[in-house]
């Protein structure tokens, strides 16, 4: 028996199942896209100042509805800055409250999203729409009011310097205060050891500040005076970024018997930890040491050494002073150094011995020839 292949179906009759599958394909991607889209940001943002000299509150509400069930995670995405900065802080958080440091001279401004990845998001994180709110606290006295050149240093990461001058506008007899508050304290602390001039506080010496090493320390300079009202300042610190560490020590300069110059020196004193300084002198390193060739020695008449806070451990600081200036003379020149030391002697004697016998020749009588030189 013979079996034969049965015909073709008609084209026509392939067509509802085409269809079919497309209509399905197109209602799995629409609803897909329609969650995708689907999350909504979170409810009732708020912020609030707990008196911690800037350091505000920042709290919101869950999104309604939010889905957190078969292996679907939710986080906050919060973004913060004070209006005129050109770059937002970023913080990522399953918390519904955080609190962050602010200039409260300028305003505040917070944005929140959701943000949900997992099984219910075929594993692509989707965000929510922005949500934003402002926080501006109520200034009192005119702004030349403030003080100003308001400069901080973190010396040897042992102790904090800071100093200011007058507002423009502030009366005689004004009595300012610097207060801090840092994560840790449970109430703002007030300066205890203030910089004078003619009796007036011009700065103050904050020690013993470990634990706000890597923290937003709160500072505010108010200044008070009968009847008048100034304007207070306002400042938020990271001191790592404020670390000048005091010059390198026992600088020692040396030569090899190969001719080179070894430079050694050994990190500064204090409690500025060894592992984040980097030094400078012919080049930028993390070493305490560097070997000048004999070919490039001959470039090198001093050799001096500052150090600073490396990027490992800062985004910033300041240059220590230079060690003292260290000289140094090469073999060869001093060896030549030895040598024309005899021939220069050598002819200054000779030079003085002519000049005394010219200058007997002009002492003695006309026409008698000088017998001696002694007593001329």
């Amino acid at each position: 028996m013979l079996c034969r292949r049965a015909p073709p179906a008609p084209a026509m009759a392939l067509q509802p199942i085409s269809l079919l599958s497309l209509v399905l394909a197109w209602g799995c991607v629409a609803s897909s896209s329609l969650w995708h889209t689907a999350v909504a940001p979170p409810q009732d943002l708020q912020i609030t100042d707990p008196g911690l000299l800037g350091s505000l509150d920042i709290e919101w509400k869950p999104p309604p509805n939010i889905q957190t069930s078969n292996g679907c995670t939710v986080k906050y995405k919060c973004e913060y800055r004070n209006a005129g900065d050109r770059e937002w802080k970023v913080i990522f958080t399953r918390k519904l409250k955080l609190r962050v440091g602010f200039d409260l001279s300028r305003t505040a401004e917070v944005k929140v999203q959701t943000l949900l990845k997992g099984w219910c998001t075929n594993d692509v994180e989707v965000q929510s729409e922005w949500l934003y709110a402002t926080f501006r606290v109520p200034l009192q006295g005119k702004l030349e009011s403030e003080v100003q050149n308001f400069h901080c240093i973190y010396h040897d990461w042992e102790y904090l310097k800071c100093t200011w001058q007058p507002g423009l506008l502030a009366p005689r007899g004004v009595n300012y205060g610097l207060y801090y508050w840092y994560e840790g304290l449970e109430h703002t602390v007030q300066c205890d050891h203030y910089i004078q001039d003619h009796g007036v506080n011009m700065g103050c010496m904050l020690q013993n500040l470990s634990q706000a090493e890597y923290k937003d320390l709160s500072i505010c300079v108010n200044g008070s005076v009968a009847a008048t009202l100034l304007r207070p300042l306002y400042a938020t610190l990271r001191l790592h970024n404020l670390a000048k560490p005091s010059p390198p020590q026992q600088l020692v300069v040396s030569m090899s018997a190969a001719e080179e110059l070894r430079v050694v020196w050994s990190p500064p004193g204090g409690q500025t930890p060894p592992q984040c300084l980097e030094y400078e002198s012919v080049s930028t390193q993390v070493e305490t040491a560097f070997t000048i060739s004999r070919a490039n020695r001959s470039r090198v008449s001093c050799v001096r050494v500052r150090g600073r806070t490396n990027n490992f451990c800062a985004d910033e600081g300041f240059w220590s002073e230079w060690t003292q200036e260290c000289f140094s003379v090469s073999r060869k020149e001093v060896k030549q150094l030895f040598i024309l030391i005899p021939v220069i002697l050598g002819l200054s004697s000779s030079l003085l011995i002519f000049t005394l016998i010219g200058q007997c020749k002009k002492k003695s009588p006309a026409g008698k020839p000088s017998h001696t030189l002694v007593g001329c």
